[in-house]
């Protein structure tokens, strides 16, 4: 079954969870599938420099918390600072998911990240077999 970035990320923490809890050594490859997800998935680049990565310590299967640093551009092209994000992704019965983005709204940059986080965790997410990414 198809599944959405954010829908795959949820099951690969739970399951990274479960094998955690039971002293299993698949913990890992959850935790790897997770990192992949979110490395070839979800934005990099165009001022979200650092990539994005997934707060395994703060998430749940029903609450996704992901870290964000933006680079800011004055108006003449040079780099001229950092805010930092959490883009949090919860559960919604008639929208699929609900998306926050928390951090200081530096330029109204809230707006641009939220919709480039909407359209990439809601693509389809590359397909995946236990310890071979397809």
């Amino acid at each position: 079954m198809d599944k959405m970035v954010y829908q795959a990320i949820a099951s690969a923490l739970l399951s990274r969870n479960w094998a955690q809890e039971n002293n299993l050594p698949m913990a890992d490859i959850w935790s790897d599938r997770i990192e992949e997800l979110c490395k070839n998935c979800l934005p990099s680049g165009s001022g979200i420099d650092c990539g994005t990565t997934l707060d395994m310590d703060k998430s749940s299967p029903d609450k996704l918390v992901f870290n964000v640093s933006f680079h800011h551009m004055d108006e003449w092209g040079g780099y001229d600072g950092w805010t930092e994000h959490q883009v949090i992704v919860t559960p919604s019965l008639w929208a699929g998911m609900e998306l926050r983005i928390m951090g200081r709204n530096e330029r109204d940059i809230k707006e641009y990240l939220a919709d480039t986080y909407r359209e990439a965790l809601t693509a389809y997410a590359p397909a995946f077999k236990m310890g071979v990414a397809a």
